[in-house]
């Protein structure tokens, strides 16, 4: 099969790098200078990838850019959504875009080491629009190019989107929580190293994001995080617009990871691209 890859970041090029070395035919579409001229041979790509920006900006998430890239993918063939969408985004694409076959399958790569992410999934999840067997068989194809992982799932799209915001979700709340373990250690004049040291020991723990100084500084930072969050928020106060506890609880976490990022200006202009100049 020849495997398409639209948008050359870090996500897209990784997986395009590991395909290629596991023998594929790849073909990588960006608007990169070395990338651009290949934007009509997607059409003939059996499987196409598509690793492409989606922003949350004040004036709310954007999905502009992977609807406007769908149309490169031939009749036919299969797209597979890497960015990260909101629930519903997936259906809501397969169903303007009809001569095609629509999945999503969320990525989990971390940019500091995402060539070793991609070519060793902890996890291969792939959501369909549609359970019919025509759909199976995208989704079985897809899967035996993927490189292996330990677990599997194939379920709807919609859970498939679900599944990748409560990963980013989870590390975000994760990191703003040991940040307040920090300052009450600090504040009581507490060795974080003993602390951090029994944390990282816990099997019970989920520890990755258990260090609240990391990278150029403290609190949920990167390209997904501060993003991503803001959106599963706005997601949240559409669909269940009556937990005002619940809204009271984002809000708390943001304005909280807000405060550590601007602490340590971490990643000021990413915080000011999704809240506004005036956050």
């Amino acid at each position: 099969m020849k495997i398409g890859f639209i948008g050359q970041g870090y996500i897209g090029k990784n997986y395009a790098d590991d395909f290629e070395k596991r023998g594929y035919e790849v073909i990588r579409y960006a608007l990169e200078p070395e990338y651009e001229g290949n934007k009509e041979k997607i059409k003939d790509c059996d499987i196409v990838f598509i690793a492409v920006p989606t922003p949350t900006t004040p004036e709310g998430f954007s999905d502009k850019i992977v609807r406007s890239v769908i149309p490169l993918v031939g009749p036919g063939k299969i797209a597979v959504i890497k960015s990260t969408i909101l629930p519903g985004t997936t259906k809501s694409i397969q169903a303007e875009n009809p001569s095609i076959i629509v999945l999503n399958s969320p990525e989990f790569l971390s940019e500091t080491t995402a060539a070793k992410d991609a070519a060793n999934p902890f996890s291969n999840i792939v959501g369909t629009p549609e359970d019919s067997p025509k759909y199976k068989e995208a989704t079985e194809k897809v899967l035996s190019v993927l490189p292996k992982a330990p677990y599997s799932l194939v379920c709807n799209s919609k859970e498939a989107e679900i599944i990748k915001y409560a990963h980013n979700g989870s590390a975000f709340v994760q990191i703003v929580f040991f940040n307040l373990m920090y300052d009450l250690a600090s504040s009581m004049e507490a060795d974080w190293e003993s602390i951090e040291e029994a944390i990282l020991a816990d099997p019970y723990i989920s520890n990755r994001y258990a260090r609240p100084v990391h990278k150029t500084g403290r609190g949920a930072g990167g390209n997904c995080f501060i993003k991503d969050f803001a959106a599963l928020v706005n997601k949240y106060k559409e669909v269940l617009p009556g937990d005002v506890n619940g809204h009271t609880l984002f809000k708390a976490l943001v304005d909280k990871n807000c405060d550590l990022l601007m602490s340590t200006e971490k990643d000021i202009e990413l915080l000011k691209g999704v809240y506004g100049r005036e956050q």
